[in-house]
């Protein structure tokens, strides 16, 4: 029934009741200090709602569990159906006398009055008459407006018919010409192409540009360079920079160690989105879920890179599931703020106070981003998994024809086997002699020489700690205590292409602990290396490049017995997969059951010396109250039978296809020399993988990993399971999508869904003007701002989705729009009345985002380098910030060259340190989706523009052009236009001549202060220019750089 429901919005809200509104909702500053004045007819959305949803809803609202008096305000039923238990309703429609809710507000006895003096809210005369209206007039309920589809609205009839440029301009203009009103004048030329060139691609016009566009008479001339525009590279990047906000994308992964990542890929992919203007449902639906589309192309799974960009841990001591869990929520955060505009978070831990979203709906959202292979604590020694290589064209080439090569030497391999039986039964009815293979390690761990563990060959290891001498299984054993084991340098160290064999006895005293491995700890580094230990008392093998999905593993199916010795065996046969590992449990091939078998990549720490290590582990549990003995190592797989030898059976029973392997490892020359050349062509493979970087991805984990409610949010306080779903008050899920983020994303653009459409064309809007029709792009909820012109934004929506979610079409729209082009100055009287241009009776005048502050100087100085895309760069920074924060060895290693100038979107973001210059001038620190940054006018900015190495350097390149002019006042006009886009009126002209004589006697008395200044910065001085003149032309520049025209767009 909702999907064919339609807002109805009022005609056209008066000024005062916007001021009444904006009052009642404390959504906003009013518009004009007059008396607020009752509406004539009082509108539920508008007026009643947001006084209902401040005030009443955290006790009658949503949430159950905080409901009072079983009193609901948030649903039509609840205030005119339900009883109260005092007798009577909240609301009886035309009825002051006998609706509870007009005597509870009007009540003087304190006791009865609502909201009650506790709660610290309360309402205005206004708000009071307000809803008193509102129930005499029949208290009309409706559902809350972003719930409701989008109507194709009708443009408004407008007087002044010449004056709208599309649509937009109609919706405008009729709300001026009701307010007795009028638009402002188009901007001039100049400005107007500064503004249109600093809002689609970030940085200004060039004089070039300027003279073009001036010298331009045609009737489209402005609409040509729009086109010009968007076609540039330019665009895509700027536009990158406001979607990276949303995407919390960093360089880094946060937290305490905040550890370098490799995400720049995706940016790059986003810029690229942008200039090939990718339609928006088609850009959400590979970032949500590209990997889950038919056939999906590495760039659809690249995209999905968006839902990893959260923070992630690699610090020790977490709880794994705890971490996880958050990276789980960030994603439902993430996917709600930025494509519903919903604070889903609220709903995490209890039911939405205010929005009708329950806490299973939340868990039913968490479950479609549940299903990552990976874990809670990420590693420093690889790409958090699941994981997409990125091989260049070459090295993509040469992997298919290995691959080939590889299935080819198998088959090779396994035809010469198949040849070679009839020779193995006429030779092998029985076992073969003992073979006696010899081992890379043997120790019997008889005794101690101090902290030296003395073994066979005069290799020796190193005691952690002091284990302890006991009987053994024969002779002498050593005992744990869980701290305490031995380390052995240069051993173990096998790569996932190699073969290799440890067996010994081990008598547990707990059924968890570390037996023998070569890693740096278990998730601290994501079991990076080959272990052997046990877990929950089951033997487990495992050979990881970074767990869980970039890993082998198998375990016994049966425990082992504690206080008992059990001799124990892991052989491996160099093929990376998990058939290729096997168990033995006292000599006999234990049953196992497979955990993991995707290992892909190298096990080995590469300039890492990591010692083999027994019966200890950093941050992880060792053998506690367990000895080992007879350890041996080999550097090749053994087989049953020569294990069973190992474990002192007398009796052995070859298994024939065990004894055929060895048969064929040892006897048939041919099948030796296939072997070889496979194992030739895997480490190949293996080598050209590891010059292969990798970023980390979205991919489904099968079977799906259930979901739970969780008990105040808790990731160990496991409710009731849920499978994935939505919340229907929004909209149903349609039918026939899939259960899974591919399903949800058309969810997310099903035609029918309310906000999907207004949330980004809300915030396109917002881009050029600095508010959204919706001042809140976060909160479309009942908490949320009203739209201020809900009509526009329908229509923007339906225009939208009409168009094919056509991204640069809607920029287009909005920068050609008569709205967008009026001149940003205001009257006295204009300024007075609509001090927030929320009427837009003027163009937009604000101040530029830290990227185009920055940007800009670099381009106007001819010092920018426009190289699209590649790894981010280091560019000037204060030093000793990292150190401060992260300690001795994490240092910033400043760039140098063409990395200092780079445009800002390519500057390396450290989210525990991000560049000091760009979080002063508002730029969120990426830790979270941020929809909306911040505008702030501080000292501290004038200070970064004065005294930033970059900005002054880009002030003596500014000077250096202006000295190519001849006479001062040309050479102040070149400086002023270049960072204007107009030339100074005669009072700019005088003011800056003063500023550059008094620089210039000041240089003059002091010529090494001249140059000290020109020599800030890496790039070269141009020869032949005078220093104290060209000093003195810096510090011009250097203030022009200050300069509100400058750093606004007017």
């Amino acid at each position: 029934m909702a999907m064919s429901l339609r807002i109805s919005w009022p005609e056209i809200i008066p000024f005062a009741v916007c001021i009444t509104l904006l009052i009642t909702a404390g959504c906003g500053s009013e518009l004009h200090p007059r008396d607020a004045t009752l509406p004539e007819v009082v509108d539920y959305n508008f007026h009643v709602r947001p006084i209902l949803s401040d005030r009443c809803y955290a006790c009658h609202g949503p949430d159950a569990n905080a409901r009072q008096a079983g009193l609901r305000l948030d649903e039509e039923a609840g205030a005119k159906q339900e009883r109260l238990a005092s007798g009577g309703y909240a609301v009886v429609p035309g009825s002051l006398r006998k609706s509870r809710l007009y005597s509870r507000i009007h009540s003087d006895d304190p006791d009865v009055r609502m909201p009650p003096l506790e709660s610290k809210l309360s309402l205005s005369d206004h708000e009071i008459a307000l809803l008193s209206r509102w129930i005499e007039q029949g208290a009309e309920w409706k559902p809350h407006w972003s719930f409701l589809p989008a109507a194709d609205v009708p443009l408004p009839t407008v007087q002044q018919s010449d004056w709208p440029n599309n649509g937009i301009d109609h919706f405008t203009l009729a709300r001026l010409e009701s307010e007795e009103l009028t638009p402002a004048p188009e901007a001039d030329p100049g400005t107007l192409l500064r503004r249109v060139t600093l809002d689609l691609t970030g940085l200004p016009p060039t004089l070039e540009e300027l003279d073009a566009f001036l010298a331009d008479t045609s009737a489209h001339a402005y609409e040509k360079v729009v086109d010009r525009l968007l076609d540039s590279p330019a665009y895509g990047e700027h536009m990158a920079s406001m979607w990276l906000d949303i995407a919390r994308f960093a360089d880094t992964h946060g937290y305490q160690n905040d550890g370098d990542r490799y995400v720049w890929p995706w940016r790059d992919w986003v810029v690229e989105a942008y200039n090939e203007n990718l339609p928006f449902d088609t850009f959400a639906t590979w970032q949500l879920a590209g990997d889950l589309l038919p056939n999906a192309t590495l760039n659809q799974r690249l995209a999905t890179t968006f839902n990893r960009n959260h923070r992630q841990t690699n610090e020790g001591g977490i709880i794994e599931e705890e971490l996880r869990t958050e990276y789980v929520a960030d994603r439902v955060n993430t996917m709600g703020a930025a494509f519903m505009g919903l604070t889903l978070e609220c709903a995490r831990c209890h039911n939405h106070k205010y929005d009708p979203i329950t806490q299973a709906n939340y868990y039913g959202l968490f479950s479609f981003f549940n299903n990552v292979d990976e874990s809670g604590q990420t590693s420093p020694y690889a790409v958090p998994v699941p994981a997409l290589d990125l091989p260049t064209p070459d090295d993509q080439e040469e992997l298919d024809r290995l691959a080939r090569e590889i299935e080819s030497a198998e088959r090779a391999v396994g035809n010469i086997a198949e040849m070679s039986r009839l020779g193995f039964t006429s030779r092998y009815p029985s076992l073969p002699p003992d073979t006696d293979p010899r081992p890379t390690l043997s120790c019997e761990f008889e005794r101690l020489n101090g902290p030296t563990l003395p073994c066979q060959d005069g290799k020796q290891g190193t005691a952690v700690f002091t284990p302890d001498i006991v009987p053994g299984y024969q002779g002498q054993a050593m005992a744990f205590d869980g701290e305490s084991g031995f380390s052995f340098a240069d051993m173990g160290e096998f790569r996932r292409t190699q073969p290799f064999t440890v067996s010994l006895w081990i008598n547990p005293g707990e059924d968890t602990g570390a037996i023998v491995h070569r890693t740096l700890a278990a998730q601290d580094v994501g079991s990076h290396g080959w272990e052997l230990v046990l877990r929950d008392g089951r033997l487990v093998a495992q050979l990881a490049h970074m767990w869980p999905q970039n890993a082998l593993r198998i375990q016994t199916i049966d425990a082992l017995l504690l206080g008992d010795w059990t001799h124990v065996a892991m052989t491996y046969d160099g093929s990376s997969r998990a058939s290729g590992v096997r168990l033995y449990l006292n000599g006999l091939l234990a049953d196992v059951e497979t955990v993991r078998d995707g290992l892909t990549r190298d096990i080995i720490y590469d300039d890492l010396k990591v010692p083999l290590q027994i019966a200890y582990r950093h941050h992880d549990s060792g053998l506690r109250n367990g000895a080992v003995d007879e350890l041996r190592l080999y550097d090749q797989r053994l087989y049953g039978f020569e294990v069973a030898r190992l474990a002192g059976r007398t009796e052995v029973t070859a298994d024939r296809d065990d004894l055929f392997q060895w048969y064929l490892a040892h006897e048939v020359t041919p099948w030796q020399r296939a072997q070889a050349a496979l194992q030739a062509l895997r480490e190949k493979e293996n080598t050209l993988l590891e010059g292969i970087p990798a970023i980390m991805v979205t991919e489904e984990m099968s079977p799906p990993r259930p979901a739970y409610i969780l008990n105040r949010g808790q990731y160990d306080a496991k409710g009731e399971r849920v499978e994935p779903h939505t919340p229907d008050a929004i909209l149903p899920f349609p039918d026939d999508a899939p259960q899974n983020r591919l399903g949800l994303a058309r969810w997310l653009f099903h035609p029918e869904h309310p906000l999907t459409a207004r949330v980004a064309v809300n915030r396109y809007w917002q881009k050029y003007f600095g508010t959204g029709i919706v001042s809140t792009p976060e909160d479309f909820g009942r908490q949320g701002a009203l739209p201020s012109f809900p009509e526009l934004l329908d229509y923007l929506a339906t225009t939208f989705v009409n168009s094919g979610w056509d991204i640069k079409a809607m920029q287009r729209l909005i920068v050609t729009s008569a709205t967008y082009r009026q001149q940003s100055e205001a009257s006295p009287v204009l300024l007075d009345l609509d001090p927030d241009n929320k009427l837009f009776a003027r163009g937009p005048r604000l101040r530029l985002s830290a990227e185009m502050v920055r940007d800009q100087a670099l381009a106007v100085s001819g010092l920018l380098d426009r190289t699209l895309g590649g790894p981010a760069v280091k560019p000037y920074q204060p030093g000793g910030l990292w150190q401060e924060k992260h300690g001795i060895g994490i240092r910033y290693e400043q760039g140098s060259g063409s990395d200092l100038y780079r445009r800002t979107l390519y500057t390396f973001f450290k989210r525990t340190s991000p560049p000091p210059s760009l979080i002063t001038f508002d730029m969120p620190t990426r830790a979270q989706c941020v929809m909306r940054r911040q505008r702030t006018a501080t000292p501290m900015q004038a200070l970064v523009l004065l005294n930033d190495p970059q900005y002054v350097e880009a002030s003596r390149h500014i000077a250096a052009r202006m000295l190519g002019m001849e006479t001062l006042e040309d050479q102040i006009a070149l400086g002023f236009k270049l960072l204007t886009g107009r030339s100074p009126n005669p009072s700019e002209t005088k003011a800056l001549q003063s500023l550059y004589a008094e620089q210039l006697e000041e240089f003059s008395k002091d010529p090494k202060a001249a140059r000290r200044l020109l020599e800030t910065g890496e790039s070269q001085l141009q020869a032949g220019l005078d220093p104290v003149e060209w000093a003195a032309h810096t510090m011009v520049a250097n203030t022009l750089l200050s300069f509100d025209e400058v750093i606004e767009k007017y």
